[in-house]
């Protein structure tokens, strides 16, 4: 896979599943809003989560938990690229939360290796915008808006509708001139699925590698989903989020999106030393 600067093995000698790190520079994202708005603290929180060996850094600067408002461009653009100019020459790739294609644009230019886009690369100009260069691109399914996504979401088939809309978005960035080597897809749990819907995908994962042919992102840390089942608050999921993270691995997943990094790299070191060993 293509992430900018850095190139990550799918198979073979090196092969691993990553860790993506969550830096939230909002005030009201769900689990940490507010915590990392101020740029030092989001860079102190950047040099633990490299101590703690994640693979890719993930920025976002505007909040999309069920029922949240967009940010204007200027205050995404406010937040993001200090944190982005600090953090260009970490020695990790460099991943921006946005669906705005003119904070893709600003921030591909100032050094970005990844975009990650809840919207699947659907707002207008989006594709054209990122794709020139060698920037990964990681398209997300969402039901709806980050507004309405949680109102009762309804599927006849969530596992194939999921898949039909991401090889749809793949194809689509495929139309635009995009290397299937910078893509990878994330089927968005949480974004517009209940419990069910987010379990049934889960199970699945598998699935879904096999009918898109590309790397899978899984972002599951913190959520309502992990909240339901372990009757936990969101300070509280800890555990469950790790174990969630080892599940999404064991079925497929390629990156894991996570808060607790220190954690899930540990857990992850035992889960490929007993593959390791099998294989062997």
């Amino acid at each position: 896979m293509q992430c900018g600067r850095y190139r990550f093995p799918l198979q073979g000698p090196g092969a691993r599943p990553l860790v993506m790190g969550i830096l939230n520079v909002t005030p009201d994202s769900f689990s940490d809003g507010g915590r990392f708005q101020a740029l030092d603290t989001a860079l102190s929180h950047a040099e633990q989560m490299i101590a703690d060996g994640v693979d890719i850094i993930d920025i976002g600067g505007e909040s999309t938990r069920p029922g949240s408002q967009p940010a204007s461009l200027e205050e995404e653009l406010r937040r993001v690229m200090p944190a982005l100019y600090a953090l260009r020459d970490c020695g990790k790739p460099i991943s921006i939360d946005t669906c705005k294609p003119e904070v893709m644009r600003e921030v591909l230019d100032a050094g970005a290796d990844m975009i990650n886009d809840i919207n699947g690369f659907r707002a207008p100009g989006a594709l054209t915008a990122v794709n020139q260069g060698e920037s990964a691109l990681c398209i997300m399914h969402m039901l709806h808006t980050p507004q309405t996504m949680q109102l009762a979401p309804h599927y006849d088939d969530v596992v194939t509708e999921v898949n039909d809309f991401l090889r749809a978005r793949v194809a689509a960035a495929e139309a635009a001139g995009i290397d299937r080597k910078r893509l990878c897809v994330d089927p968005g749990f949480g974004f517009g699925k209940t419990m069910a819907h987010n379990l049934a995908l889960l199970r699945e994962l598998g699935a879904l590698r096999e009918t898109t042919g590309l790397p899978i992102l899984a972002g599951l840390s913190r959520k309502s989903t992990i909240g339901a089942i372990t009757g936990k608050p969101v300070q509280k999921r800890m555990a469950g989020s790790v174990a969630a993270a080892l599940a999404a691995v064991a079925r497929g997943a390629f990156i894991v999106r996570v808060h607790d990094v220190a954690e899930t790299v540990d857990a992850l070191r035992i889960w490929q030393a007993v593959e390791a060993n099998n294989q062997g």
